[in-house]
């Protein structure tokens, strides 16, 4: 149901995520979070900046923290970053022939 729900929109950093819905709903101070995930607040700022990518690691500290596990963590960072790739890389990309299988 979600693929539906997000169908037609660009592929979110998990950074918006965690800045738009979760830490909201969570009612904890920015500071609380980045101590119980272990991390430094500039950390956390940076990802939910989308200066930063939630790595595997951070991944497992998110998914614990919010009981979700970490492969909705990883699995919208993966999503994101080949649309970036896409956008970036695109006009490059189609250059290359694809090749049949032997």
């Amino acid at each position: 149901m979600t693929a539906k729900l997000t169908a037609g929109l660009p592929p979110m950093h998990p950074g918006e995520l965690l800045r738009e819905d979760v830490i909201p709903a969570l009612a904890i101070p920015k500071a609380e979070i980045a101590r119980l995930l272990g991390i430094s607040r500039q950390s956390l700022y940076d990802i939910l900046a989308e200066r930063q990518p939630v790595t595997p690691g951070m991944a497992l500290r998110l998914g614990k923290l919010c009981g979700n596990g970490p492969e909705l963590w990883l699995s919208l960072q993966r999503t994101y970053d080949l649309d970036v790739a896409r956008r970036e890389l695109g006009a490059e990309i189609e250059k290359i022939p694809t090749l049949p299988a032997a």
